[in-house]
């Protein structure tokens, strides 16, 4: 999946789940 199909996955949230990882990891 692209990064476009995920953000409109989790388009509420405003990022995807590897973004949040990411965040999490910093």
């Amino acid at each position: 999946m692209s990064r476009e199909a995920n953000h409109k996955t989790s388009g509420r949230y405003g990022f995807t789940l590897i973004e949040l990882l990411v965040v999490i990891s910093i």
